[in-house]
């Protein structure tokens, strides 16, 4: 395969893992204020807010998705403990991610709590199956 194949497929993988996190957050009672918010700095994949307490604090969430050919792989990976999608979400990442959560304050005028959560989410398109794992307030 080549390598713009690759950057495709997994662009395509990241687009459906991050539509599968906006769906599965908007049932948890989460409100989507922004999405793929951009800058040459950095991206935050999703901007929500929650319901009640949680609706106080504006949640920057990092969306990080892999693909299984079956849900059989899948299952493996899981109870292997062999490699999950949040381990993805380093210090470089976080910092990047920081400069973009500092713009997107400024632009949104916003001054209140916020935090950075993430969606862990493994997907067969195949089956069209998706676990999700959600990780609130990461700080590392």
């Amino acid at each position: 395969m080549k390598q713009s194949q690759k950057r495709g497929k997994r662009n395509q993988t990241g687009a459906w893992g991050e539509e599968i996190a906006a769906t599965h957050l908007k049932k948890q009672g989460f409100v989507i204020i922004d999405t793929n918010y951009l800058k040459k700095w950095g991206e935050i994949d999703i901007v929500a807010r929650g319901t009640g307490r949680s609706g106080q604090i504006v949640r920057f969430v990092e969306v990080k998705t892999v693909s299984y050919e079956t849900k059989q792989d899948l299952e493996q990976a899981i109870s292997r403990g062999t490699w999950r999608p949040e381990e993805n979400v380093h210090h470089n990442k976080i910092q990047r991610l920081n400069r973009a959560i500092e713009s997107w304050i400024m632009e949104n005028n916003y001054d209140g709590e916020w935090e950075i959560d993430v969606v862990a989410v493994r997907i067969v398109p195949r089956e069209k199956y998706a676990s999700i794992k959600y990780i609130p307030n990461v700080v590392l």
